[in-house]
């Protein structure tokens, strides 16, 4: 049976600072062997406040995984950097502002990001900050790179993973899901299913990493629903600024040769050209409704 931790207290935890530290006492009898279980001591991600969230932890061999649900709509911040690969899997988050930043990606301040996902590389610093829209729950799962499947192809050598923040991968959130369901109603004999489903998830970050499977993605020569997805979200949220083809070509997880090739052959047009077409529509839509000069109104925009 899958153990579940108590709600995380803020007067028990030390602030986070790369170790594992003590989650509050809890009593267990001692666990079969094998069985996951909640350990004294973790990888976790600190949360401010830490009262306002619930949060139920499991433990097996090499991987902790975490829901987190938050008890009360109120601005919350996250921090995290360990020895550890960190994956947030976003089941229900949405938020009216803040913004989240993986070390080594531009910042997004994307409103909606349910059913994303986000990795942050042992040692990358994982910070997050939102006002949200409705009671967010996100599962963390934390991995021990030591236990890591090797990298196909290199001999054996261990994976290095790059970090990804909003990407959308349909086989690590179907297994994702099944594994917080397992851990929200695991039954006597859904041990083996845990540690299985976590190899899954394992392999499938080493697989993605590589990046064969996924260029296959790519649609009739052009980018990927995901790739579209993440590219004009990007660009919706920086009109006003200049946007960079690398990264661009960073979120759609391309070169930057492949990724003016493919996105012109899914918008009919060059980058470059898309943001400035999404600039003038946007300018319309504010000239439709005068509450600025229009001086003013081409800086919002990006046009000076």
């Amino acid at each position: 049976m899958l153990l579940n931790a108590p709600t995380a207290d803020a007067s028990s935890h030390d602030r986070f600072d790369g170790t594992t530290f003590p989650l509050p006492p809890a009593v267990m009898l001692p666990p079969p062997r094998h069985r996951p279980t909640v350990e004294a001591t973790h990888p976790a991600v600190e949360i401010h406040p830490s009262d306002a969230v619930r949060r139920r932890i499991v433990t097996t061999d090499g991987m902790t995984v975490e829901v987190m649900q938050a008890a009360r709509r109120e601005k919350m911040e996250f921090r995290f950097r360990a020895p550890f690969h960190l994956l947030a899997v976003y089941d229900q988050s949405a938020r009216s502002d803040g913004d989240t930043y993986v070390e080594g990606l531009p910042r997004s301040t994307l409103r909606d990001v349910r059913g994303k996902l986000t990795f942050a590389p042992a040692g990358h610093e994982y910070c997050e900050c939102q006002e949200p829209r409705v009671l967010t729950r996100i599962m963390y799962v934390y991995f021990n790179p030591a236990r890591m499947p090797p990298h196909p192809g290199m001999g054996g050598e261990p994976a290095s993973l790059a970090p990804r923040l909003f990407f959308e991968d349909a086989t690590l959130s179907d297994t994702a899901l099944k594994l917080k369901n397992l851990i929200e109603s695991g039954g006597p004999d859904s041990s083996p299913y845990f540690e299985a489903l976590g190899s899954v998830l394992a392999h499938e970050l080493v697989r993605l990493n590589a990046g064969g499977p996924r260029l296959k993605t790519l649609e009739q020569g052009g980018l990927a629903a995901w790739q579209r997805r993440a590219v004009v979200a990007y660009i919706e949220e920086h009109l006003a600024e200049q946007v960079s083809l690398a990264t661009l070509a960073q979120l759609a997880d391309l070169s930057q040769y492949h990724f003016c090739r493919t996105f012109k052959q899914s918008f009919g047009m060059p980058p470059h050209r898309y943001h400035n077409s999404r600039r003038i529509e946007h300018a319309k839509t504010l000239l439709a409704k005068p509450v600025s000069s229009v001086t003013s109104l081409g800086f919002s925009v990006g046009f000076s």
